[in-house]
């Protein structure tokens, strides 16, 4: 039986885990399993509070949970911030156009992502790594503010560096003692010092800030890689999820129904693209 859209779905916190000072993970548990795609999103609903799109940041092969990466930002962000492990919470999804993965099969793929970003794509990666044979290559490019700022810290233990079939950098915007990393935005790994790649018939994949994805997409660009190979998630904006509410219209898309998932030859010709 299919769970309707507009029926959440109990669930209960089985785990919370700290990232950051404002960013938590939150493993939940629903009452039934809820399988989703890397790219698509659910609404988590607190009852008397309100409910708000998030996009799992764990692996699409395990239905029976989920992992949600949440930034505090807002009044149910907020509310889900103060909960505890135990606590109940309504899921209802899952929603929107996933990552195109069939597409991917064969190919180098580049994922970039920046500060809470790398949420919906830790899904995606967590999704290629379990069948990196299938992918020519898998680079990731991760940018944060601080080294407390970033995001799935556990990451760095598993010795992923540059070069082989799984690469991996980071870099920081501000130095702090005991970081030997790149310090720099994060288009300054994108460039040929810092990225062997081959963009001609490669696939980027990037979420994170609006004027990182700006800047990020132009770099791509610049690299070579093709419009049509690129895929961003656009998440901003989103709320009722089915397309009804009109909050999250970007030109003559609804974000929440036709994506969150893009490619940048979809939307590149809309003057609102990179609003915040």
């Amino acid at each position: 039986m299919t769970q309707p859209l507009y029926m959440p779905i109990p669930a209960t916190i089985e785990k919370i885990t700290d990232e950051t000072p404002d960013i938590k993970t939150f493993t939940i548990r629903p009452e039934v399993p809820v399988p989703f795609k890397a790219g698509q999103f659910v609404e988590l609903a607190l009852p008397g509070v309100g409910e708000a799109p998030f996009t799992p940041s764990s692996s699409p092969k395990i239905s029976e949970s989920m992992e949600i990466t949440i930034m505090r930002t807002g009044r149910v962000t907020d509310r889900l911030h103060m909960m505890a492990e135990g606590d109940e919470v309504g899921v209802r999804g899952p929603m929107g156009r996933a990552y195109p993965i069939e597409q991917f099969h064969g190919r180098e793929i580049l994922i970039v992502g920046g500060g809470c970003g790398v949420g919906p794509l830790r899904s995606l990666l967590l999704d290629l790594v379990d069948e990196l044979d299938r992918y020519a290559r898998v680079i990731v490019r991760y940018g944060a503010r601080t080294p407390g700022g970033i995001v799935f810290k556990d990451a760095q233990t598993h010795g992923w560096g540059q070069g082989g079939a799984l690469d991996v950098m980071l870099t920081v915007d501000q130095d702090d003692p005991g970081w030997d990393g790149h310090v720099g935005m994060i288009t300054t790994i994108l460039t040929e010092d810092y990225l062997d790649c081959h963009a001609d018939d490669g696939v980027a994949v990037m979420c994170g800030p609006p004027i990182m994805m700006k800047y990020g997409t132009d770099m791509l660009l610049q690299r070579g890689y093709k419009p049509e190979n690129i895929w961003l998630s656009m998440e901003r904006n989103m709320s009722c999820g089915i397309g009804q509410c009109g909050h999250c219209r970007l030109g003559r898309y609804y974000i929440c129904k036709d994506g969150p998932v893009f490619s940048f030859a979809e939307i590149r010709n809309n003057p609102r693209l990179w609003d915040d």
